[in-house]
Protein backbone atom coordinates (compact mmCIF):
# COMPACT_ATOMS: atom_id res chain seq x y z
CA UNK A 1 0.00 0.00 0.00
CA UNK A 2 1.39 3.62 -0.97
CA UNK A 3 1.92 5.75 1.88
CA UNK A 4 -0.39 9.45 1.96
CA UNK A 5 1.76 12.21 0.64
CA UNK A 6 1.45 14.74 3.52
CA UNK A 7 1.40 18.38 1.72
CA UNK A 8 1.31 21.51 3.27
CA UNK A 9 -0.77 24.38 1.55
CA UNK A 10 0.67 28.23 1.49
CA UNK A 11 -1.71 30.52 -0.46
CA UNK A 12 -2.85 33.89 0.62
CA UNK A 13 -6.34 33.54 -1.28
CA UNK A 14 -8.42 31.73 0.92
CA UNK A 15 -11.01 30.56 -2.32
CA UNK A 16 -7.64 29.73 -3.94
CA UNK A 17 -6.21 28.01 -1.06
CA UNK A 18 -9.65 26.18 -0.34
CA UNK A 19 -10.56 25.01 -4.02
CA UNK A 20 -7.02 24.11 -4.35
CA UNK A 21 -7.45 21.40 -0.75
CA UNK A 22 -10.54 20.43 -1.95
CA UNK A 23 -9.12 18.83 -5.14
CA UNK A 24 -6.18 17.51 -3.99
CA UNK A 25 -8.08 16.01 -1.22
CA UNK A 26 -9.75 14.06 -4.24
CA UNK A 27 -6.21 12.32 -4.77
CA UNK A 28 -6.07 8.82 -2.90
CA UNK A 29 -2.33 9.60 -2.08
CA UNK A 30 -2.60 13.17 -1.33
CA UNK A 31 -3.10 14.60 2.34
CA UNK A 32 -3.55 18.64 2.53
CA UNK A 33 -2.26 18.22 6.32
CA UNK A 34 -2.18 22.08 6.87
CA UNK A 35 -2.66 25.35 5.22
CA UNK A 36 -1.11 28.82 5.95
CA UNK A 37 -2.18 32.07 4.11
CA UNK A 38 1.37 33.63 5.25
CA UNK A 39 5.06 32.72 4.28
CA UNK A 40 6.27 33.51 7.18
CA UNK A 41 3.91 30.82 8.96
CA UNK A 42 5.33 27.96 6.06
CA UNK A 43 8.61 26.70 8.61
CA UNK A 44 6.64 26.11 11.59
CA UNK A 45 4.01 24.57 9.81
CA UNK A 46 6.46 22.22 8.22
CA UNK A 47 8.09 21.43 11.08
CA UNK A 48 4.78 20.64 12.92
CA UNK A 49 3.37 18.56 10.41
CA UNK A 50 5.80 16.55 8.92
CA UNK A 51 5.48 18.05 5.46
CA UNK A 52 6.43 15.76 2.46
CA UNK A 53 5.63 18.24 -0.09
CA UNK A 54 5.17 22.57 0.29
CA UNK A 55 2.98 24.32 -2.49
CA UNK A 56 3.86 27.97 -2.22
CA UNK A 57 1.90 30.78 -4.18
CA UNK A 58 4.99 33.42 -4.96
CA UNK A 59 2.94 36.42 -3.51
CA UNK A 60 2.45 36.37 0.01
CA UNK A 61 2.58 38.76 3.12
CA UNK A 62 5.01 38.13 5.44
CA UNK A 63 7.74 36.77 2.94
CA UNK A 64 7.21 35.70 -0.48
CA UNK A 65 7.23 31.96 -1.53
CA UNK A 66 10.33 32.23 -3.13
CA UNK A 67 11.77 33.53 0.28
CA UNK A 68 9.67 30.74 1.93
CA UNK A 69 11.01 27.95 0.12
CA UNK A 70 14.88 28.66 0.26
CA UNK A 71 14.01 28.68 4.31
CA UNK A 72 12.48 25.09 4.55
CA UNK A 73 15.45 23.92 1.86
CA UNK A 74 17.84 25.01 4.84
CA UNK A 75 16.13 23.93 7.52
CA UNK A 76 14.14 20.79 5.98
CA UNK A 77 15.97 19.51 2.86
CA UNK A 78 13.74 16.11 2.41
CA UNK A 79 10.74 18.38 1.89
CA UNK A 80 10.12 19.08 -1.87
CA UNK A 81 9.02 22.47 -2.94
CA UNK A 82 6.68 23.21 -5.64
CA UNK A 83 5.92 26.72 -6.53
CA UNK A 84 3.01 28.09 -7.89
CA UNK A 85 2.05 31.66 -9.55
CA UNK A 86 -0.69 33.42 -11.04
CA UNK A 87 1.84 35.46 -13.40
CA UNK A 88 4.37 33.61 -15.79
CA UNK A 89 7.73 35.60 -14.93
CA UNK A 90 10.67 34.63 -16.47
CA UNK A 91 12.76 36.31 -13.57
CA UNK A 92 10.53 34.27 -11.09
CA UNK A 93 11.47 30.78 -12.54
CA UNK A 94 15.29 31.73 -12.19
CA UNK A 95 14.68 32.50 -8.71
CA UNK A 96 12.72 29.61 -7.32
CA UNK A 97 14.88 27.06 -8.88
CA UNK A 98 17.78 29.36 -7.24
CA UNK A 99 15.38 28.88 -4.15
CA UNK A 100 15.70 25.18 -4.36
CA UNK A 101 12.39 24.22 -5.75
CA UNK A 102 11.91 21.58 -6.99
CA UNK A 103 8.82 22.07 -9.32
CA UNK A 104 6.98 25.68 -10.57
CA UNK A 105 3.66 25.57 -12.09
CA UNK A 106 1.16 28.29 -13.16
CA UNK A 107 -2.26 28.28 -10.90
CA UNK A 108 -4.49 27.98 -13.94
CA UNK A 109 -2.50 24.02 -14.41
CA UNK A 110 -5.00 21.62 -14.34
CA UNK A 111 -5.63 19.38 -10.86
CA UNK A 112 -4.55 16.30 -12.18
CA UNK A 113 -1.26 17.95 -13.65
CA UNK A 114 -0.68 19.36 -9.50
CA UNK A 115 -1.38 16.25 -8.58
CA UNK A 116 1.33 14.50 -10.87
CA UNK A 117 3.42 16.87 -10.27
CA UNK A 118 3.84 16.63 -6.41
CA UNK A 119 4.08 12.87 -7.09
CA UNK A 120 7.39 13.16 -9.45
CA UNK A 121 8.68 15.87 -7.06
CA UNK A 122 8.64 12.85 -3.96
CA UNK A 123 10.56 10.54 -6.46
CA UNK A 124 13.23 13.34 -7.18
CA UNK A 125 12.05 14.51 -10.07
CA UNK A 126 12.00 18.15 -11.10
CA UNK A 127 9.03 19.89 -13.24
CA UNK A 128 8.79 22.69 -14.69
CA UNK A 129 6.18 24.62 -16.60
CA UNK A 130 7.56 24.58 -20.34
CA UNK A 131 6.24 27.38 -21.57
CA UNK A 132 8.08 29.43 -18.60
CA UNK A 133 10.64 27.65 -18.85
CA UNK A 134 11.49 28.24 -22.52
CA UNK A 135 10.43 32.20 -21.73
CA UNK A 136 13.07 32.18 -19.10
CA UNK A 137 15.82 30.98 -21.47
CA UNK A 138 15.02 33.73 -23.93
CA UNK A 139 14.56 36.38 -21.07
CA UNK A 140 18.38 35.87 -19.75
CA UNK A 141 19.64 36.21 -16.70
CA UNK A 142 18.55 39.27 -13.89
CA UNK A 143 21.37 42.08 -15.02
CA UNK A 144 20.90 43.42 -11.37
CA UNK A 145 22.81 43.06 -8.21
CA UNK A 146 20.97 41.57 -4.67
CA UNK A 147 21.24 45.65 -3.49
CA UNK A 148 19.94 47.15 -6.93
CA UNK A 149 16.93 45.14 -6.27
CA UNK A 150 16.83 45.68 -2.47
CA UNK A 151 17.09 49.64 -3.52
CA UNK A 152 14.27 49.37 -6.47
CA UNK A 153 12.25 47.16 -4.14
CA UNK A 154 12.11 49.88 -1.51
CA UNK A 155 12.12 52.79 -4.23
CA UNK A 156 8.58 51.12 -5.13
CA UNK A 157 6.94 53.62 -3.23
CA UNK A 158 8.38 56.50 -3.95
CA UNK A 159 10.40 57.53 -1.42
CA UNK A 160 12.81 60.03 -2.06
CA UNK A 161 16.58 59.23 -1.96
CA UNK A 162 16.96 60.67 1.60
CA UNK A 163 13.94 58.33 2.59
CA UNK A 164 15.76 55.17 1.17
CA UNK A 165 19.21 55.90 2.65
CA UNK A 166 17.50 56.06 6.00
CA UNK A 167 15.84 53.12 5.33
CA UNK A 168 18.48 50.81 4.09
CA UNK A 169 20.96 52.40 5.96
CA UNK A 170 23.31 53.74 2.63
CA UNK A 171 24.24 57.13 2.04
CA UNK A 172 22.45 59.29 -0.40
CA UNK A 173 24.94 59.09 -2.69
CA UNK A 174 25.35 55.21 -2.50
CA UNK A 175 21.51 55.28 -3.34
CA UNK A 176 21.54 57.33 -6.04
CA UNK A 177 24.61 55.32 -7.81
CA UNK A 178 22.64 52.00 -7.47
CA UNK A 179 19.37 53.29 -8.65
CA UNK A 180 21.90 54.59 -11.34
CA UNK A 181 23.25 51.60 -12.41
CA UNK A 182 19.64 49.91 -12.14
CA UNK A 183 18.47 52.51 -14.52
CA UNK A 184 20.87 52.19 -17.32
CA UNK A 185 21.38 48.36 -16.68
CA UNK A 186 17.39 48.22 -18.15
CA UNK A 187 17.50 50.56 -20.36
CA UNK A 188 14.95 52.77 -18.92
CA UNK A 189 14.89 56.71 -18.36
CA UNK A 190 13.33 57.27 -14.43
CA UNK A 191 13.19 54.94 -11.18
CA UNK A 192 9.42 54.66 -11.91
CA UNK A 193 10.07 52.52 -15.13
CA UNK A 194 13.03 50.74 -13.70
CA UNK A 195 10.69 49.51 -10.80
CA UNK A 196 8.06 48.29 -13.28
CA UNK A 197 9.83 46.47 -15.80
CA UNK A 198 11.76 44.76 -12.87
CA UNK A 199 8.53 43.89 -11.64
CA UNK A 200 7.35 43.07 -14.83
CA UNK A 201 10.06 40.27 -15.58
CA UNK A 202 10.04 39.06 -11.98
CA UNK A 203 13.73 40.22 -10.55
CA UNK A 204 12.49 41.85 -7.89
Amino acid sequence: MTSTIKVLLAEDQSMVREALAALLGLEDDIEVVAQVARGDEVLAAVAAHGVDVALLDIEMPGCTGIEAAARVRREFPRVRLVVLTTFGRPGYLRSAMEAGADAFLVKDAPAAQLAEAIRKVLAGERVIDPTLAAAALAEGANPLTEREREVLRAAADGSTNAELARALHLSQGTVRNYLSTAIQKLAVRNRAEAVRIARDKGWL
